[in-house]
């Protein structure tokens, strides 16, 4: 009893100390290691660049949009011949 529980103890201390290390062993921070090239200055320019061109978009009016003229049934027949086809990507390929 006394040695299937140190046992135990030293199983459970191998599991967390792997653990604990698995962030260095797998490059889980390869990503934080990389040194940057650019100053702090170039970085925030690039940022409100690429916020100004993200908010740069035009809401469309529901009011003002041309009605379908397609019946349920046509959409739904286009949609399946589609989908036979392989024109619809589906998955990882979305």
């Amino acid at each position: 009893m006394t040695f299937a529980r140190i046992l135990s103890v030293a199983a459970v201390a191998v599991f967390a100390s792997v653990g604990v290390q698995a962030g260095d062993l797998y490059g889980a921070g390869f990503d934080t290691q990389a040194p940057s090239t650019l100053s702090r200055a170039e970085v925030h320019a690039q940022a409100v660049q690429a916020v100004a061109q993200f908010k740069n978009y035009e809401a469309v009016d529901a009011d003002m949009a041309t009605p379908s003229t397609l019946v349920r049934s046509e959409v739904r027949s286009q949609a399946v011949a589609a989908n036979r086809a392989g024109a619809i990507a589906t998955g990882d390929r979305s």
